[in-house]
């Protein structure tokens, strides 16, 4: 049902004078329990009053005369500036040639660090570390986490190498490292939890989130993840804080590794909430393993779309049984006037 269109007085005589209808800066009023009332005149600064009395009215999120955050763009190039250095040559614009890398590297390193020197900073300074020892406590961290990144090259080779022999549709390790959404998710998974061990606040969690919408897939930097993993397709997996994945363990999209209840909230802080999956365990899409005391025993097979809440031996096989698949015929459904299913 359309609602009558109400115009003021004045808008009313405007129209009837030189043909123009209601103008732009007109509002409806919507008392409570009310239609469309009379418009009402409005300006941006009472606009502007009016939001700046809800910062007021409604508390809890807003950040006002407090420190200042890591900023998540700057925290966006760092993460984008770390994976050149992880991969040199995969995310970069132009080629790098061999007698270039040295001055490349150095250059790049040399940027890194004064800006997530400059985001650790605001970290420890959040998390009240004592003033004075702020920016030699941010410089130090800073170089510790740097110092990381070899061994985190080592392990993304063999996840790359992993994700090359277990997916035939791949056509070389060049595909995966500039192609699959795996890489990038892991490769930034890898460095958050380098700094979430550094326990350094917000930048992690920043990092592994960017990584999150840009992939679809959802792990946590507390997560603690084994050599060669692999997850393939991988969007919709969620890989909680607390869980433990050995080596060799291989993936499917969908598949969910989560804590049983959350209801005591902020009281599970620092408690196992997650599953434990040992070495070499392979696990389909749409597996949901839930619990931290949950522990998938090492060479186990999770068949697709399984909801596990207690922990299975090693070398297990867990499917599905009995799940009845039917199959009609849609014409004699049809005639017997059967409705069928239609989108």
């Amino acid at each position: 049902m359309d609602h009558p269109k109400f115009v003021t007085p004045s808008a009313a005589t405007n129209k009837s004078q030189s043909g123009i209808g209601v103008t732009p800066d007109l509002r409806f009023a919507f008392p409570p329990r009310s239609h469309n009332t009379a418009p009402v005149k409005v300006t941006l600064t009472e606009l502007t009053t009016e939001l700046i009395a809800s910062y007021a009215r409604v508390g809890g999120i807003n950040r006002l005369d407090a420190v200042n955050l890591p900023s998540k763009s700057a925290i966006t190039g760092i993460t984008l500036d770390l994976l050149r250095l992880l991969f040199p040559g995969f995310f970069d614009e132009q080629p790098i040639h061999s007698y270039e890398v040295k001055m490349e590297t150095a250059n790049r390193m040399d940027s890194v660090q004064g800006r997530i020197e400059d985001e650790i900073y605001k970290s420890l300074e959040y998390s009240k570390v004592e003033a004075r020892l702020l920016r030699s406590r941010a410089n130090d961290l800073t170089l510790e986490f740097l110092g990381k990144l070899p061994r985190i090259r080592e392990l993304l080779q063999t996840d790359a190498e992993a994700a090359f022999n277990g997916d035939p549709a791949a056509l070389s390790k060049d595909e995966v490292i500039v192609a699959y959404p795996f890489i990038e998710a892991i490769a930034v998974q890898r460095l958050a939890h380098e700094l979430y061990l550094q326990n350094i606040a917000l930048i992690p969690r920043i990092m592994s989130e960017w990584a999150h919408a840009r992939t679809g897939i959802d792990m946590h930097p507390g997560a603690e993840i084994g050599s060669h993993f692999f997850i393939d397709h991988g969007t919709g997996t969620v890989i909680g804080e607390t869980c433990k994945i050995g080596n060799h363990v291989k993936m499917y999209h969908g598949v969910s590794l989560v804590a049983k209840s959350l209801a005591a909230g902020q009281l599970l802080r620092g408690v196992k909430r997650h599953p434990t999956i040992e070495d070499n365990v392979t696990i389909y899409a749409g597996v949901t393993v839930i619990g931290g005391e949950t522990i998938i025993g090492e060479g186990s097979t999770i068949g697709a779309n399984v909801f596990l809440m207690h922990s299975v031996p090693p070398n297990s096989l867990v499917i599905y049984e009995e799940v009845n698949v039917k199959v009609y015929d849609k014409n004699a459904r049809t005639a017997a006037g059967k409705t069928d299913f239609q989108i």
